[in-house]
C-alpha cells in the first residue's frame, strides 16, 4: 500500500542519528501494518493513553497515516495530566496551562483490530517530548520502568485485572445466578466472542453481586501488557454493550447503597520459570522473596489507595463487609482482606498468586501496576515479613486496621511515601497529588448519590 508522504515534522529537528533511525524503523513496520489493516477494511486507528484521573483519552488517525504517526507521533498537550473526572482542569507545580506539546507514539506490538467496532483498530501509546526523549510523567513508561527494575532483580511479574461493570437496564437475575446469564446470553456471548477475536484469552465471565453486574477475567500478562489489556477489555465491553442497546457503568459505585465495581489486581512473581508464590517455607508456602514483596504491598496499601482508589466515589465502595478489602490485612482465600492470597489447587503451582481487592475501575492501570511493583520491591529491600493472616471478616478481628476511609486520608499517606515519590518521579507524583486534591474539592459537600451519579459513567 502506498504510504502518504508529508513534509518533515518539526519533531525531527535536533534528533540524534539513532532517534532518526528508530523513527524510520517504526515507519517501515507501521507501513506494513497499515497495508494489512487496509486489506482488512480498517480505516481508522484509535491511539489511547490513560490520564491521572483514570479516564482513557484518545487521538484517532486514518490508517493511511499510521506510518507517519509511528515515526513522528501525534501531538497532545501535557495539560491532560491534570484533567479531572468532569474534564475540568487543575494545575500542579510541574504541569498545567495551555503551553507545550507531547508526541504520542503507538506501540505497534499491541496494534489490535477491534472486533466490536468494524473498520477500527487500536493501539496504546507512549508519550515523548518534542526532543524525542521519554516524557517523565508518562504513566505507561512508568509501568515499564518498574517492570525493568524488577527484572534487574531477576523477578518477572505476571499480572491481570478483573473487570467489573454494571449493565443498565439491569434484569431480575440473582447474584451469581444462571438466570442472569440466560437473560443476557446473547450479550455475554458477544462479549466473549469479541475479546477472543482480538486474541484475548478469557478465563471466566460471570454475574456478580449487584443487579446487572458482571465480571470478566483474562489471562495474565507482563505488567504493561496487563494494563493495556485492562483498557482494551473495557472498551470492548463498552462497544458490545452499545451494540446491544445497553449502557455499561464502570464507575466505583452506581448505587451508593449497593456493592460497587472492583478493579481487583492479581499478580505472581516468577524467577527462572518458577512461581515464587509457591515452593518455599514461608506463609502458605511462599518463598522469602514472594513474602517480602507481598509484605511491601501490604505495608504501603494506605498510600497506594491514592493510586488504586483515586476518587471520592471509591470510598463509597470501600466499605467493610462488602468484599471490597477495607482492612489492611491479608489472608489465604479471604475475600474480605485487602490482600488475598490464592494458593491455587493442588498440583497447580503456577496458579498461586496474590490479589489486591481494594482497588477499583477509576484507577489508571499503568499507575497501578507500576506502583505495586515499586511497593513490593521496597518490601524486598527492607526484608519485610507478613503479619499473621486474618481469617473471617476483619471487622471482627482484634487489632485489624481500617484502611483510609476517604481520599484525603489516603492522599495524606501517599504524600508521606518517599518510595512512591522516588519511583514515580516528582512530575508525575505531584500531578497525582494535585488531581486528587482537586477532585476532593470538586465533590466536597455532595451527597453520596450525587457523587455516584457524577462518576459512574465517566470511566
Amino acid at each position: 500500500m502506498p504510504i502518504a508522504t508529508e513534509r518533515t515534522e518539526p519533531v525531527e529537528q535536533g534528533h540524534s542519528t539513532a532517534q532518526r533511525e528508530q523513527a524510520q524503523r517504526r515507519a517501515q513496520e507501521a507501513g506494513l501494518a497499515a497495508a494489512r489493516l487496509t486489506a482488512e477494511g480498517v480505516r481508522t486507528v484509535a491511539l489511547t493513553w490513560v490520564d491521572v484521573a483514570g479516564l482513557t483519552r484518545v487521538k484517532v488517525v486514518p490508517t493511511t497515516r499510521l506510518a507517519q504517526v509511528a515515526a513522528h507521533g501525534v501531538g497532545m498537550s501535557p495539560v491532560f495530566d491534570v484533567y479531572l473526572v468532569d474534564d475540568s482542569v487543575t494545575s500542579s507545580p510541574y504541569i498545567g496551562g495551555p503551553d507545550g506539546d507531547l508526541r504520542l507514539i503507538p506501540d505497534l506490538d499491541r496494534l489490535t483490530v477491534l472486533a466490536a467496532q468494524p473498520g477500527w483498530a487500536w493501539a496504546p501509546v507512549d508519550r515523548f517530548e518534542q526532543s524525542g526523549q521519554p516524557y517523565d510523567a508518562c504513566q505507561r513508561q512508568f509501568a515499564r520502568r518498574m517492570t525493568e527494575r524488577a527484572a534487574e532483580r531477576g523477578i518477572e511479574l505476571r499480572m491481570g485485572f478483573e473487570t467489573e461493570w454494571i449493565v443498565d437496564p439491569p434484569l431480575a437475575g440473582p447474584a451469581y445466578g444462571m438466570a442472569r446469564v440466560v437473560e443476557r446470553s446473547a450479550y455475554v456471548g458477544d462479549v466473549v466472542a469479541a475479546l477472543e477475536a482480538q486474541g484475548i484469552e478469557v478465563l471466566q465471565i460471570h454475574p456478580e453481586y449487584t443487579p446487572g453486574q458482571f465480571e470478566v477475567s483474562v489471562a495474565p500478562a507482563d505488567p504493561v501488557g496487563a494494563a493495556d489489556l485492562a483498557v482494551l477489555v473495557r472498551e470492548t465491553i463498552r462497544a458490545v454493550s452499545l451494540q446491544h442497546g445497553l449502557t455499561p457503568w464502570f464507575g466505583p459505585v452506581v448505587d451508593p447503597e449497593g456493592v460497587g465495581n472492583g478493579g481487583h489486581v492479581h499478580f505472581s512473581l516468577w524467577q527462572d520459570g518458577r512461581n515464587l508464590c509457591r515452593g518455599g517455607d514461608g506463609p502458605c508456602g511462599m518463598t522469602p522473596t514472594s513474602e517480602a514483596f507481598l509484605a511491601g504491598i501490604l505495608d504501603a496499601l494506605p498510600a497506594l489507595l491514592a493510586i488504586g482508589a483515586p476518587t471520592p466515589a471509591s470510598y463509597l465502595r470501600l466499605a467493610p463487609s462488602r468484599w471490597a478489602g477495607a482492612f489492611q490485612c491479608w489472608g489465604p482465600e479471604n475475600r474480605e482482606a485487602a490482600l488475598r492470597f490464592v494458593p491455587g489447587p493442588p498440583g497447580a503451582e503456577g496458579a498461586a498468586n496474590a490479589e489486591v481487592k481494594s482497588f477499583d475501575p477509576a484507577a489508571n492501570p499503568y499507575l497501578v501496576t507500576g506502583s505495586l511493583i515499586a511497593a513490593g520491591l521496597a518490601g524486598l529491600d527492607a526484608g519485610l515479613r507478613l503479619p499473621e493472616p486474618v481469617s473471617g471478616d476483619p471487622v471482627n478481628a482484634d487489632g485489624a486496621r481500617r484502611l483510609p476511609a476517604s481520599l484525603p486520608e489516603a492522599l495524606s499517606r501517599f504524600t508521606e511515601s518517599a518510595e512512591l515519590r522516588e519511583a514515580l518521579g516528582d512530575r508525575l507524583f505531584e500531578a497525582i497529588v494535585s488531581v486528587r486534591q482537586a477532585e476532593t474539592k470538586l465533590f466536597d459537600g455532595h451527597s453520596p448519590q450525587e457523587i455516584a451519579e457524577a462518576t459512574r459513567g465517566r470511566y
